[in-house]
């Protein structure tokens, strides 16, 4: 039994640093790299993608709305045709990069809002389709299980990813509880731990209601940004092998 575990990297802007990079690409299979449209720049992408391609993680373009000061969090009712080029754009530039340092792109991951947007706004997951047929259709795209980006990807022939989130709260309807509503991050690292765990295992979560909520992930997440991520996803690495799962990248590192 295998599965991957991704963390968000490189979302610093400039002499700003938030999260450890360095230390996160020693423990996770997937680097969700930020693009420059909610955090990111050209060279704190470049040291990134260098750090993975010396690890042997997968570099995965996380993508957003063109939103720096709100770190990608605010929904923006951007038209279609523009949120397709301007995820076009971050991919494009993302894989530059990456492949400059000897690696590449490997799949696609939307970001903070507009991973949220992509749940259930039918017309914006399908901008997010479109871009990544545009650039590569063999790069698969990650998202919430049952999203509407999933199932527009699966339409397209585009690899759809399910993925899991080890330190977030979920709500009875298996989407992600809010970022400002009591129960939304899981700090604990034996909890966190725990969740991967039985996420890899059972495919299901404990909801903030105590229910139980199906999620036949591929992939979980271990937020970058969130306090103690290293020390998380440690936790996370460590439970999953001494439960007999395999730690792996789901699509493996570009030729």
């Amino acid at each position: 039994m295998g599965i991957d575990l991704n963390a968000d990297l490189g979302e610093g802007f400039g002499v700003w640093r938030l999260g450890d990079d360095e230390a996160l690409l020693g423990v996770v299979s997937s680097a969700n790299v930020a693009c420059g449209f909610h955090a990111g720049d050209p060279l704190t992408m470049r040291r990134v993608c260098a750090g993975a391609a010396a690890a042997g993680v997968a570099v995965g373009a996380q993508v957003s709305y063109r939103d720096l000061a709100g770190f990608g969090r605010r929904f923006i009712d951007v038209e279609p045709t523009e949120l397709t080029a301007d995820v076009l754009y971050q991919l494009a530039a993302l894989d530059g990069i990456a492949r400059a340092a000897g690696t590449g792109v490997s799949y696609v991951k939307p970001h903070g809002a507009l991973y949220n947007a992509a749940v259930t706004h039918e017309a914006q997951a399908q901008a997010v389709v479109d871009a990544v047929l545009a650039f590569d259709r063999r790069l698969p795209i990650l998202g919430l299980p049952g999203s509407a980006l999933l199932r527009a990807a699966e339409a397209a022939g585009v690899r759809p990813v399910p993925e899991g989130f080890a330190d977030r709260g979920y709500t009875p309807d298996g989407r992600l509880v809010p970022r400002r509503e009591p129960g939304a991050l899981v700090e604990d690292p034996a909890a966190v731990a725990g969740r991967a765990v039985r996420m890899a295992t059972e495919g299901v979560v404990t909801a903030v209601d105590g229910s139980t909520v199906p999620v036949p992930a591929e992939s979980i997440c271990v937020h970058g940004d969130t306090p103690g991520a290293a020390r998380l996803a440690r936790a996370v690495r460590t439970a999953l092998t001494d439960a007999g799962v395999t730690v792996r990248s789901f699509g493996g590192l570009p030729a």
